[in-house]
């Protein structure tokens, strides 16, 4: 053994070629963290010192090979002063560049995920070798940053820039064979050939046969591009890319950037380069937002996880009502491998709900995400009846009829009699109270809600409702199978609106207040979607339909009469009697009409704006800064209470359910990492200057207490 740790161990195999294995112990993955770093360091002096050593092969003794840096450690880095940061930066830095200078031939071999400073260390190696199923990517930008052990660097010195411009600023994640036709691997071979190609390929470099040095010299230079074909190939790309990206996420183009400063540099300035770019970008409140973003994926990972203890398997599922939603969800169910049966009482219904499954299938074969025969085998596996017939072999049936409290009752309790004991039933509701359904249920153990978000297929959230009388098993369950259909669930407790919905409707509240104040709708649209919502409050409201936000109000009305009651008559209410419902009748807010691909386009409609005029109560000037205030000080106070209340157990929780589940701006990091971000005493003081505005803008006093005693929600 030439280095042994608790990472990586360097042992000798034949004829002097060593094998660096990394094999971090007590963990399921490879990752750079402190320890890796450190044991690569002292791997790296220890082959320099053999003069015996002949070429070096790199291997890991996981499914993966290196899933990249070790997140959870190096946020605490980026809050070093800069200076100590670049440094940082630069020391770990001239251990891949010591690899790669090695007197001797150097090849890798990427059994699986190689992404981050996983593929950075790959590339640092002279020839890399994949197995067919392994992915390789530099997927930093996603978490605000950009490669930081030199791939803005290497990689398009081996791939070209406009290949790895392409790679960087979209993190894409390619398959072997992609990776393959852009050299970005030398050879892909079957997993079970991988050691022996490697060893293959180090031999004839050894030999003399393949010319290691020549390989290795292009990215020890600058980029092979004149003055010109860099303008074209940068300030093309940087358009570009900034249109693509938007101007809240600023990652993409100042990798860019980098590799456009440092291409006319060897590595080693190149890589100074980097590290200066990468340590500003490290400062950024985004990149705290969507590092924090990652981190509470991570946990709510976990969460969900511990859950599987006791969950039981999910064999056979079923859908009451089919329709739009309930086709949603058999398609989200069968596709994922779950067969599903799909009930409804009208033979239209069924239709419907096949028409929306076979649509979105067929979709995906149209993107080449899935072949013929797999849309035939999730097709088969949702089966419409109009009958209970084959539900006494059900493990889960969701109900997903109309949102009405005596309807959704009478089929719960009709589902209860001829399902088995142990089945589990689960609503669809989006804002009426799990404990008032379970009132009709002779087994309310067996009772939770699982609320999807529309359109089914897009939205990654599922909430689940635990209810006083909800079983651990039950919730396990429900959990377990959201997970199996590919979502991300979050337990909540019941209570009107659950977490996501009682959230939402105080920032309806905000957006109502303001419509009374005279205040142009397309304006506040404006400013919303400047502020990073994916659409402004009205769209929004044609989007999900005036008649559901209408009822919907009056159910948090009746749970919150406090604060969510309202006086008089609202913007909705005028929308709602004039029979504009938004999207689904062609005129809300704004006017639809069917662009060239049959999908709806908003166009501005004098008719709503004369409705309006009869709800406006004041004319008052208001900045664009009011209009946010308006608008996120109800919401972020919501959430606030919802976690006071114990209705989402984390601060991680509640923001990532409206991450997910409203598209709540993602690089703002969620509802109470905004507060942070302003600070929560700035945030009270923010709040009590909107007080005349009623009780959805007065801060709790844990919150006020919070304040005095300089706490956060994160950190």
């Amino acid at each position: 053994m030439i280095y042994e740790g608790k990472a990586i161990t360097v042992k000798a195999l034949e004829s002097g070629i060593v094998e660096l294995n990394f094999d971090l112990k007590g963990e399921s993955v490879n990752k750079f963290n402190r320890l890796t770093l450190s044991e690569l360091r002292q791997s790296v002096d220890a082959i320099k010192a053999d003069g015996s050593i002949k070429g070096v092969i790199v291997t890991s003794g996981k499914d993966v090979f290196i899933v990249g840096a070790d997140i959870t450690e190096f946020v605490d880095n980026f809050k070093l002063p800069d200076e100590e940061l670049v440094a940082g930066n630069l020391e770990a830095n001239k251990i891949f560049s010591d690899f790669e200078d090695l007197n001797v031939p150097t090849v890798v071999a990427i059994n699986g995920i190689a992404l981050g400073g996983g593929f950075e260390m790959c590339l640092a190696a002279d020839y890399r070798v994949a197995a067919e199923t392994a992915k390789v990517g530099l997927p930093e930008v996603k978490l605000g940053i950009y490669p930081g052990f030199g791939g803005t660097v290497r990689l398009p010195r081996v791939i070209g820039t406009d290949n790895a411009i392409e790679w960087i600023a979209s993190s894409k994640e390619a398959k072997a064979a992609d990776a393959l036709k852009v050299g970005a691997v030398d050879a892909v071979v079957a997993p079970a050939k991988l050691q022996e190609a490697a060893l293959d390929l180090v031999k004839r470099a050894i030999s003399g046969e393949l010319d290691y040095k020549a390989k290795r010299q292009p990215k020890l230079e600058k980029i092979k591009l004149n003055a010109i074909e860099q303008m074209m190939s940068f300030e093309t790309a940087k358009g570009f890319v900034a249109g693509q990206a938007g101007p809240n996420y600023p990652a993409p183009v100042e990798a860019i950037k980098t590799i456009q400063k440092a291409a006319n540099f060897g590595r080693d300035k190149a890589l100074e380069v980097e590290a200066a770019g990468f340590v500003k970008l490290a400062k950024t409140s985004v990149a705290e937002s969507l590092i924090g973003l990652f981190l509470n994926d991570q946990e709510l990972k976990k969460k969900a996880k511990q859950h599987d203890e006791i969950a039981r398997d999910v064999k056979l599922a079923a859908v009451l009502g089919a329709g739009i939603m309930g086709g949603g969800i058999a398609y989200q169910s069968a596709s994922k491998g779950t067969p599903i049966l799909m009930k409804d009482i009208r033979e239209e219904g069924i239709q419907m709900g096949l028409a929306e499954a076979s649509k979105l299938l067929g979709n995906r074969v149209a993107k080449g995400r899935m072949t013929p025969a797999k849309m035939a085998e999730a097709l088969t596996g949702i089966r419409p009846t109009m009958s209970y017939g084959d539900f006494g072999n059900v493990d889960i049936v969701v109900e997903a009829v109309v949102e009405n409290p005596k309807v959704k009752q009478i089929v719960l309790a009709e589902v209860e009699g001829v399902v088995r004991e142990d089945a589990i039933l689960a609503s669809n509701t989006s804002t009426i109270s799990i404990n008032l359904l379970a009132k009709a249920l002779k087994r309310p153990e067996n009772f939770v809600g699982m609320h999807f978000f529309n359109p089914v297929h897009m939205m990654p959230l599922v909430e689940v409702i635990r209810g006083e009388k909800s079983s651990d098993v039950a919730v396990a369950t429900t959990v377990a199978y959201a997970k199996k259909m590919g979502k991300s669930p979050i337990v909540v407790n019941d209570c009107p609106g659950f977490l996501v919905n009682r959230v939402l409707f105080p920032y309806f509240g905000g957006f109502s207040k303001l419509l009374a104040f005279g205040v142009d709708f397309v304006r506040i649209d404006k400013v919303m979607e400047k502020f990073g919502w994916p659409m402004g409050p009205a769209y929004l409201s044609d989007v999900v339909g005036i008649d559901t936000g209408h009822h919907g109000r009056d159910v948090m009305a009746e749970g919150f009469p406090d604060r969510m009651a309202v006086e008089g008559r609202t913007a909705v209410d005028v929308m709602y009697e004039a029979d504009r419902l938004g999207q689904k009748n062609g005129k809300g807010f704004y006017s639809y009409e069917m662009d060239k691909r049959g999908k709806p386009k908003k166009v501005s409609d004098p008719v709503a704006y004369d409705l309006l005029k009869s709800i406006v109560t004041e004319q008052r000037e208001l900045t664009d800064e009011d209009i946010i205030n308006f608008m996120m000080i109800p919401l972020c106070l919501e959430t606030v209470r919802c976690l006071e209340d114990g209705i989402v157990e984390t601060a991680a929780e509640a923001d990532m359910g409206l991450i997910y589940g409203i598209g709540f701006p993602p690089f703002r990091g969620g509802a109470l990492r905004y507060i942070d971000s302003i600070g929560v005493a700035e945030f009270v003081a923010l709040a009590d200057k909107y007080a005349d505005l009623g009780a959805l803008y007065y801060p709790t006093a844990k919150l006020r207490e919070m304040a005095k005693n300089g706490q956060k929600f994160f950190g």
